[in-house]
């Protein structure tokens, strides 16, 4: 009897492949990178055929790697980066590179977009902001600049989707990518027709859409061979990579919520109905369980701005870190520790990359500010923590004023620090929950959907037990009325220092 599930998720650098048993665990793993690249400024593809070695190399190295026959293998199932556009001809095949979620080409599309429909409306239909990051502004993109391109492609399709054609013929997506599109009305589950309009599309460009745990096909003859998987092993679609974090983190019950922390950063939550910003703050995927949505807000420099730290100001912690063999975060975190909560009124800004949520800024910049002949290299240290969780407060509270949750799980390599997990715990004020996968979240979510799909197991709720909370952090309430007071003082130093940002800009 099959009893292996195979995940795959399509991240940014690479495709890390999993294999997990069917009673959940995971039993290997393997990772094949891929290259991005940039032709122009603020351009950003990849080559799909990349992606489909990364996806052969990976599942046989899987395979023959654990002692399992490919008749074992009960069903392939995927996660993905999202926001994407990929052209196929009516064989699948590439008629260019996929231009990703990081691309920014189409601001003249998205500003089109926001004259004729205006912003707020398509917010309220899709859950987003118009931005050039999303896959309508892309595709009129290339209708407009490569219209050859347009006319020829007979689907546009996500990066995991891509792979599904391959794999089975079929051209589909499911409701969570379809949701980062900036043209699907989250509420109908439909592709919105005011923005179809107004865009110049073809409804019969887009994919069919599926529910993330579908069987959308089974491995055709064709490539079996080329993978190393069982002619007629079923596929399902699975589903975006932040949705797959959701469920991997466990966050799969209404009022749930996680904060993922890595490069990036985001909070988002289970939820029966969209939450709409007034100030449009957030954003909402439409959650893997087809009955909930998924409101998030992400920044964009969180692990980031700690590695950025590390790899200028804290060298001597990287130095002593080799020598003793451990993280230099660890040695770091040991250094804020003994710093003191609001790092003796020190504030740092963490917009070293712009800012996604909550500003929407790309002119910010990061900043340290409040500075003075006392600080010490611990202080620096402890405010970088600080600054960032601050930022994603802004978004907490977002949530809090249409939501109540005082709890929050913690995922990604940012959640393996104790200190970080504290900080939190007391200036978001909620309990901080750490659950024992942490950086495979993402792959176990995919996994899950798969297993759901072919009947392993009942349903997503599963993920709570596959990755339960091993450790609690509670808010010290001292803690907690400190930095309550501190925090209008965050939020107004970002707002004092807007002007100065869009003059540094001119400068670029």
């Amino acid at each position: 009897m099959a009893k292996y599930i195979i995940a795959h998720d399509f991240g940014t650098t690479g495709n890390k492949a999993t294999l997990y048993a069917e009673t959940g665990k995971l039993l290997n793993s393997k990772f094949s990178g891929y290259k991005t690249y940039y032709p122009e400024v603020n351009w950003a593809e990849q080559n799909p055929n990349d992606w489909w070695d990364a996806v052969c190399e990976s599942t046989q190295k899987l395979i023959n790697g654990s002692n399992i026959n490919k008749e074992e293998v009960a069903v392939i199932s995927f996660s993905g980066q999202m926001m994407g556009c990929l052209p196929l001809d009516k064989k699948g095949k590439p008629l260019r590179k996929s231009i990703i979620w990081a691309d920014q080409r189409s601001i003249k599309q998205a500003e089109k977009l926001k004259e004729e429909l205006g912003e707020e409306k398509v917010y309220q239909i899709t859950g987003h902001k118009i931005s050039p990051t999303y896959s309508v502004e892309k595709i009129i993109w290339i209708k407009e600049n490569e219209p050859d391109i347009y006319k020829n492609t007979y689907k546009f399709v996500h990066a995991k989707d891509y792979i599904v054609n391959q794999l089975t013929g079929k051209f589909v997506t499911d409701y969570s990518d379809a949701s980062g599109m900036n043209l699907l009305d989250i509420t109908k589950k439909k592709w919105a027709p005011e923005i179809m309009e107004v865009a110049g599309l073809s409804y019969d460009k887009l994919p069919e859409i599926h529910k993330s745990f579908d069987i959308v096909g089974e491995v055709t003859k064709k490539v079996a061979d080329e993978i190393g998987l069982k002619e007629g092993t079923p596929v399902v679609i699975g589903c975006g990579d932040g949705p797959a974090a959701s469920v991997g983190a466990g966050v799969v019950r209404e009022g749930n919520a996680y904060n993922y922390i890595g490069s990036s950063s985001w909070i988002a939550l289970a939820t029966k109905k969209p939450i709409l910003d007034p100030e449009r703050k957030t954003f909402n995927w439409i959650h893997v369980h087809p009955d909930m949505f998924m409101p998030c807000g992400t920044m964009q420099a969180a692990g980031a701005s700690y590695n950025w730290l590390k790899e200028n100001i804290c060298l001597s912690e990287q130095n002593a870190a080799n020598k003793i063999d451990v993280s230099p975060y660890e040695l770091m975190n040991l250094s804020a520790g003994g710093s003191e909560p609001t790092a003796k009124q020190l504030i740092f800004l963490p917009y070293l990359l712009g800012e996604r949520s909550p500003h929407w800024n790309p002119n910010a910049k990061g900043a340290f500010v409040g500075l003075t002949i006392r600080h010490n290299r611990k202080d620096i240290i402890r405010s970088v923590l600080e600054g960032v969780t601050y930022n994603l407060k802004i978004i907490s509270e977002t949530f809090d004023n249409k939501i109540n949750f005082s709890k929050i799980r913690v995922i990604g390599g940012g959640a393996k620090g104790l200190l970080w997990r504290k900080i939190m715990a007391d200036i978001y004020n909620k309990e901080v929950l750490m659950p024992k996968i942490l950086e495979e979240a993402t792959s176990l979510g995919a996994a899950v959907v798969g297993g759901v799909g072919v009947g392993i197991f009942k349903n997503i709720e599963v993920a709570e037990k596959l990755n339960p909370v091993i450790d609690v952090q509670k808010p010290d309430l001292g803690n907690v009325s400190k930095y309550e007071k501190f925090y209008p003082l965050y939020k107004e130093t970002y707002n004092a220092l807007v002007e100065i940002y869009d003059k540094l800009a001119q400068f670029n």
